[in-house]
């Protein structure tokens, strides 16, 4: 049975609940009701490709098993409104734990940001297609010029030529806490955590382009690929996201960076851990035309953890695609066991 607590938002458990309508009010020094536009709500939407990948497309929301720590450190970020910075080896399931609180407390569909060396942190608060209005511009006020009495007409509405990143998504005025998943942040350059800080202390950011039009509305894209309303040229949250940066350990970061966010590091999942996660995606062996034996998986997954503890990384992916090919007949031959050991559970970090 899964051990909760009664300060607890997050229960871990997978099955969806409304659990975040009981979240206290935030610390003063974190809180960010401002702003002129209404809070809304999330979308709710039926599970994405992206969720069923990573919580599998069987007992959805099961595939990510939270341990104890994993749990209390979830809710410290969520009761204090602080990122979460998640390190750990390749392949542990970093990623996922955004997705299994965004299933559960019904927070709608992750926003994910993927980091690069060029990122910046105007990709991830919108994008302005200038090039695209101008052209549209002048498009209509050549037609203008042809029509009835010549003249010119109004450029097209700027909101259109402007989207949203999953960042500045993220800080719309949502009445529920977006979960945002900025992966892979030791891929940016140097001072892209400090770039963050500004956004993660104010909770809001002005897009100079709609600000020089005034206080009026303007209606531009998300990262949802659905529409919201900005007003001023601010986008200002109601509630700050839950915001989960990932990080492979291949660099430190700025000390005003760290402070400013709880850590956690994952490391290797256990039998039990594995085994509901390979049932999530794979089903339970021998249920459902499922036709793989539990003493071949279990065999599988005893290798697997021997090697992630002897020899080298393993990811758990690779256990993955080790057991579908195993259920799909290559343990029944020696060769096929030898492709499994030596090339599917081949350790990341050995040439």
């Amino acid at each position: 049975m899964t051990q909760t607590q009664d300060w607890w938002v997050y229960q871990g458990t997978g099955t969806p609940h409304d659990g975040i309508e009981h979240l206290p009010e935030a610390p003063p020094w974190r809180a960010f009701r401002h702003g002129d536009a209404p809070p809304s709500d999330p979308p709710q939407v039926p599970a994405d490709d992206a969720q069923r990948r990573h919580l599998g497309r069987r007992g959805q929301g099961k595939a990510y098993q939270a341990g104890l720590r994993e749990r209390h450190l979830v809710n410290l970020a969520l009761h204090l409104r602080r990122p979460l910075l998640l390190t750990g080896k390749p392949g542990t399931g970093k990623s996922t734990l955004a997705y299994a609180v965004a299933h559960e407390l019904k927070l709608g569909p992750v926003l994910r940001w993927a980091i690069t060396s060029r990122s910046t942190l105007k990709d991830g608060l919108y994008e302005y297609d200038a090039v695209g209005r101008l052209y549209d511009a002048g498009l209509s006020n050549a037609g203008a010029l042809r029509g009835p009495g010549g003249g010119t007409s109004e450029p097209p509405d700027i909101g259109k030529y402007l989207w949203l990143g999953p960042l500045g998504t993220a800080l719309l005025p949502w009445k529920r806490p977006r979960v945002l998943l900025i992966d892979e942040i030791d891929k940016s350059d140097m001072d892209f955590p400090n770039d963050l800080l500004n956004v993660f202390e104010e909770g809001e950011f002005v897009i100079p382009e709609l600000a020089r039009l005034g206080k009026g509305k303007q209606t531009v894209m998300t990262a949802d690929r659905a529409t919201a309303d900005v007003h001023g040229g601010e986008v200002a949250c109601a509630e700050f996201p839950f915001v989960v940066l990932t990080s492979n350990e291949e660099r430190e970061f700025p000390m005003a960076f760290l402070r400013r966010c709880v850590r956690l590091e994952i490391g290797p999942a256990d039998q039990d851990q594995l085994t509901g996660m390979v049932a999530a995606h794979l089903g339970e062996p021998g249920v459902g035309g499922n036709k793989g034996s539990a003493e071949v998986r279990a065999e599988i997954i005893a290798q697997f953890l021997t090697k992630q503890r002897e020899v080298g990384t393993l990811a758990n992916d690779q256990l993955l695609n080790a057991l579908l090919m195993a259920e799909r007949g290559l343990w029944h031959t020696e060769e096929g066991q030898s492709l499994l050991g030596d090339d599917l559970l081949r350790p990341l970090d050995r040439g």
